[in-house]
């Protein structure tokens, strides 16, 4: 009386090759689509900072990730010193510079 009749459902037909593949295509697109507008961008602006920490020669003026502005007075492989002020000098990771300035910038 309150509990309705069940009855069985026919069997769904075989999925196709074709269904299979157009069922992966929204996740496929949505890869690609990713890789152009996130991972692409992300790579070349990491090429271009290693470029730059590369091309970073005794002199030049740079502003490190923490915002301390200072003139290059020392190289090495891994770290470089930089003078902040007169007879004040830091050592910093090569990593650590975010740009480098025009030559006359600081003052």
């Amino acid at each position: 009386m309150f509990i309705s009749n069940a009855y069985a459902q026919a069997a769904p037909a075989a999925a196709s090759p074709e269904s299979g593949l157009l069922g992966m295509l929204p996740l496929v697109l949505m890869f690609v689509v990713l890789y152009f507008v996130m991972i692409r961008p992300q790579m070349k602006r990491q090429k271009e900072h290693k470029a730059m920490i590369e091309a970073v020669a005794k002199g030049d003026e740079v502003v490190t990730a923490g915002g301390v502005v200072g003139k290059v007075s020392k190289l090495g492989d891994n770290f470089i010193h930089l003078e902040v002020a007169t007879g004040v000098e830091l050592q910093i990771q090569r990593s650590a510079i975010s740009q480098v300035l025009p030559k006359g910038s600081l003052k």
